[in-house]
């Protein structure tokens, strides 16, 4: 499998991305040489052109944070803190993205190797399908983003797997499906969350279904919410 987490890694307002706002074009040569050769600027090119391509709303929060932590770090800190918070029965809040633990080592990022790949690669598919769940993906953005992936220099795999996600059917439980505990799915609403837009009221009816289908309750919603609405 590629390597999932490096590249969800790399979709944050980390230093591989200072400057980096969107767009495939005036990727340098090394984005083209494959995605295993890549410095830490070149993956913040990659990641900014998938950016640019797919995660046009919401996507933003990932840009904009500050943190200089990975996607995976990100997402499963705000989960993990959610998750905490609400299992103690405190109240939700905002906090700023530096109070967010590290979820290393817990369900939420596993310290196997092969276990955060695994978990990196779901999440990630989750975020695909939730950058488009306005519904309004037309031939001609289909055709856009077809002709620009290569230009990325992902790889094979991961560029399969992000065609897969958008030429499947949105559908809240297939998405849901990619959880496996209770954990599993805040974290997976949490890096929907994150890729929406919350001024959409499509994105936002995709968001409360995505919650009723992981079956996540509802004081655990409220804190996701909360903890996302301070990553800007």
């Amino acid at each position: 499998m590629f390597n999932a987490k490096s590249l969800l890694d790399s979709l944050t307002g980390g230093q591989g991305l200072q400057g980096l706002s969107g767009g495939a074009k005036g990727l340098g040569d090394k984005a083209k040489e494959g995605w295993n050769n890549q410095s830490t600027l070149g993956k913040g090119a990659i990641a900014g052109g998938l950016l640019g391509l797919l995660f046009t709303g919401g996507g933003r929060k990932m840009l904009e944070t500050g943190v200089k932590v990975g996607g995976a770090a990100l997402i499963g800190g705000l989960a993990y803190k959610a998750y905490s918070d609400w299992k103690a029965g405190k109240e939700p809040q905002a906090e700023p993205p530096a109070a967010l633990p590290s979820p290393q080592g817990t369900v939420f990022l596993p310290s196997d190797p092969v276990a955060a790949n695994d978990l990196s690669g779901r999440v990630l598919r989750a975020m695909v399908a939730a950058a488009k769940a306005d519904g309004h993906v037309t031939a001609d953005e289909r055709a856009r983003i077809d002709g620009a992936l290569p230009q990325l220099g992902l790889g094979a795999e991961a560029e399969a797997l992000i065609r897969a996600e958008l030429d499947a059917p949105l559908d809240v439980r297939r998405v849901a499906q990619l959880a496996r505990s209770e954990e599993e799915a805040a974290e997976i609403y949490a890096a929907s969350l994150l890729v929406c837009d919350e001024q959409s009221l499509e994105e936002k009816g995709y968001l409360a279904m995505l919650a009723a289908a992981l079956n996540l309750d509802e004081g655990l919603v409220k804190h996701l919410n909360a903890k996302a609405a301070a990553l800007v």
